[in-house]
């Protein structure tokens, strides 16, 4: 028989260090993804909420039978049952990703409450509680000042975290020191730390939507070519870091809004989490892979986006934001918006099960 040839993600994942996670918990997206060299998954309340649409012939029945089987309790209660279902039923997919490279990739990201982004205790106890759904959990944490308290307590006790709502070199700093110290504390207690996969996603498209609202809020008289590279700027100046550094927390590139936050971002030891079609359109492509993470972003773009836009000087640079900075930052906040408002439509879809309209005929 002639050989199949390999589509672009496949040859990526099997030239290169850098893996592919599918962006999504859906059955149908994540099968795309495993057949395409995946080797995880992420969700959030969002992709939940876009899956649910998606799928709700697969789990109609289930929200039913939930609510039946616990009276007393609440569309909250009902809501976060389903996410954590639909999660595990992912897990389950990758599970045989998971025992063939040896316990080390193969997971599915649960995210926890986006409203408890200034809690570290309710963000700890929803993230162990995550942890123990399946062996291949991954707990998604938001980079905010409670985020980085819970990101190093939850890996001390085990759970491997992907950090999220992070967009700076600052937050994947504060992230991967948290990390360390973490592990460190579970070492020293004698606990193997071998099987734990630490993630640090770099939303690289919010970035970019973040530094292109401020340039037009602000008036900043720019290139509009060059508000589409902050986010690769970024990603590869953390990338740099993270090497030199030697922190065993992995990079994540995330919320692609162009073909070049993953051309330009190849060939180095991190992740891609693609949405499954942002892969489509990967794969379709004539992109070459390459190892791009080593070209640097030109120079001209770099120092005009410095000089012009003081957020993107908070992002880039390593000391450019605080870690009591990180819940003011205005990617950090239009992103926790815009999760807290996903698991209220979430609450929605299940209220509309448990208290359907009454002028509405079955």
């Amino acid at each position: 028989m002639p050989e199949v040839a390999l589509s672009l993600l496949q040859q990526m994942v099997s030239t290169t260090p850098t893996d592919y996670w599918n962006d999504s918990c859906s059955v149908e997206e994540l099968t795309y993804g495993i057949e395409h060299g995946a080797v995880g998954a992420t969700t959030n309340p969002t992709i939940v909420h876009d899956v649910l649409k998606k799928e709700m012939h697969l789990w109609r029945d289930r929200i039913r039978q939930m609510i039946v089987d616990n009276p007393t309790w609440s569309e909250t209660d009902v809501t976060w049952k389903l996410i954590e279902e639909m999660a595990v039923n992912g897990a389950r997919l990758l599970q045989p990703v998971f025992e063939r490279h040896g316990r080390k990739k193969g997971r599915l990201s649960i995210q926890t409450d986006p409203a408890n982004y200034r809690n570290s205790e309710a963000l700890v106890r929803q993230a162990l509680r995550f942890h123990s759904l399946a062996p291949n959990m991954q707990v998604k944490l938001p980079v905010t000042r409670a985020g980085i308290q819970a990101i190093e307590e939850a890996t001390f006790h085990g759970a491997s975290i992907n950090a999220t709502v992070s967009f700076s070199v600052p937050q994947a700093i504060a992230v991967a020191e948290a990390v360390e110290r973490g592990l460190h504390r579970r070492e020293v207690t004698g606990t193997d730390t071998l099987d734990m996969s630490p993630v640090c996603t770099i939303m690289v498209g919010r970035n970019d939507d973040w530094m292109q609202i401020m340039a037009k809020r602000d008036a900043i008289d720019i290139d509009p070519s060059y508000l589409t590279w902050p986010g690769i700027a970024t990603f590869k100046r953390a990338y740099g870091i993270f090497q030199a550094r030697g922190y065993r927390a992995r990079l994540l590139v995330a919320a692609y809004r162009h073909l070049g936050h993953w051309s330009e971002l190849i060939g180095g030891h991190f992740i891609h989490s693609m949405p499954c079609g942002w892969a489509r359109k990967a794969n379709a492509s004539d992109i070459t892979i390459q190892n791009t993470i080593a070209q640097p972003v030109r120079p001209e773009i770099v120092e005009e986006l410095y000089r012009k836009i003081p957020d993107f000087r908070r992002a880039y640079d390593p000391d450019g934001m605080t870690v009591s900075e990180f819940d003011g930052f205005g990617a950090t906040v239009r992103t926790l918006r815009g999760f807290t408002e996903a698991v209220h439509d979430l609450m929605a879809v299940v209220r509309d099960f448990m208290l359907p309209n009454p002028d509405v005929k079955p």
